[in-house]
């Protein structure tokens, strides 16, 4: 009996092929692939400019200092989402506020964030939880309203639409919308994200700082007496991502609309089976939206069924069956206790959330006859337990 992981890569011979031919190329970093890479994003997306960088943490890193984000500021993001949405405005300097989030599409409630914003709020990290941008518009026009910077955690929803069909990092609601290809993500580089932009300033603010904010750029140094002479102009990182990557890249973006299709045909499946079953609440997909689906996360009320949640994994374990809880809130977490002093009961809906939540398998490799097994098993426990 094959395990089933929550999620996991896919890769194919195309992928295989497309690394080995970098390997077998004068370049495996900083080469062509990498600016390839970035025009394709641009296409999928629709957006002016695309930043390739080492991994997601790195691209929301960058979008904030991008954004001039810095110590005396405060930005308003989501408890429910991995703690780098948090993590890279506190590496820009600057203070995370928590906003709760919306009961059924598990993203910002915009009611929530219109009543966390003071003086010192300069920008929203929004997060586009499990693969849904919704509130997008809304949070878009509050930050415009008051000349708010909006970086859009998108690392769930390469391949998601808002409503009226654009793509998802656009960025038509949002100055920057930053991704991550790891492997448990739509499509991977391994590990690897980018930030993409309408702006060309910020995109060439983003270049800088991804390369210790050196340039070779004539035009911009001060000087230039000879052809290896660089100025380091600002204090950088090496957030470089590499042509292997970028290469692994492409060939994923090529199946992106297959992938989609794929989780969405797995969605609608578990929705199927699970709509109506007692003590279990399926996904709610906002009206207008198109999502990816990035994870498939089911709400379970463990206490009715009389049981534990870590009792309810264990049991899909020992019929093979993978899954996740998708996230502890961040504001929960010892270092956002200690140091921005979070507590319990500060953002309910947060946490009510967290208490249920359960993400089960989901991938394209699943096949009809995997989703069937992860169904059985799901309401083997159910049933047995309630």
């Amino acid at each position: 009996m094959k395990f089933l992981p929550y999620g996991r890569q896919t890769i194919g011979a195309d992928d295989v092929r497309a690394v080995v031919s970098v390997l077998k190329s004068p370049w495996l970093t900083q080469g062509p692939k990498i600016a390839e890479f970035e025009a394709e994003l641009c296409s999928r997306t629709g957006a002016r400019c695309a930043v390739a960088v080492s991994n997601g943490t790195a691209a929301l890193h960058l979008a904030c200092l991008a954004a001039g984000l810095r110590k005396g500021m405060e930005v308003v993001t989501s408890p429910v989402t991995f703690v780098a949405s948090a993590n890279a405005v506190v590496y820009a300097g600057a203070t995370p506020v928590f906003a709760d989030i919306h009961p059924g599409t598990y993203t910002l409630d915009p009611g929530e964030v219109r009543r966390r914003l003071t003086a010192r709020t300069k920008a929203l990290v929004t997060v586009d939880f499990a693969g849904q941008a919704a509130g997008a518009e809304e949070l878009w026009r509050l930050a415009r309203s008051r000349g708010l910077t909006v970086i859009e955690d998108a690392a769930h929803a390469i391949g998601s639409r808002y409503r009226g069909g654009a793509p998802v990092g656009s960025c038509r609601f949002a100055h920057m919308t930053t991704f991550s290809f790891h492997p448990v993500k739509t499509v991977t580089t391994g590990e690897g994200g980018a930030v993409t932009t309408n702006s060309t300033e910020l995109a060439a603010k983003l270049r800088l700082l991804r390369t210790h904010g050196i340039t070779k750029e004539p035009r911009l140094l001060s000087r230039h007496p000879g052809p290896w002479y660089y100025e380091m102009q600002e204090l950088g990182f090496n957030y470089r991502i590499t042509d292997l990557q970028a290469a692994l890249g492409l060939s994923q973006l090529r199946k992106l609309d297959r992938f989609v299709r794929r989780r969405r045909e797995i969605v609608s499946m578990y929705n199927d089976a699970f709509r109506g079953v007692p003590r279990l609440t399926i996904p709610l997909e906002a009206e207008g939206l198109r999502s990816a689906f990035h994870l498939y996360v089911l709400q379970v009320d463990f206490k009715a069924l009389g049981t534990t949640r870590g009792a309810f994994m264990e049991g899909l374990k020992g019929r093979g069956i993978g899954s996740q809880v998708l996230y502890i809130p961040v504001h929960l977490q010892p270092y956002y206790r200690e140091r921005f002093r979070g507590r319990p009961g500060q953002y309910p809906r947060a946490e009510a959330f967290y208490e249920r939540t359960l993400s089960l398998p989901l991938y394209p490799a699943l096949t009809d006859a995997d989703v069937r097994r992860v169904v059985r098993a799901v309401r083997c426990l159910v049933s047995r337990e309630g």
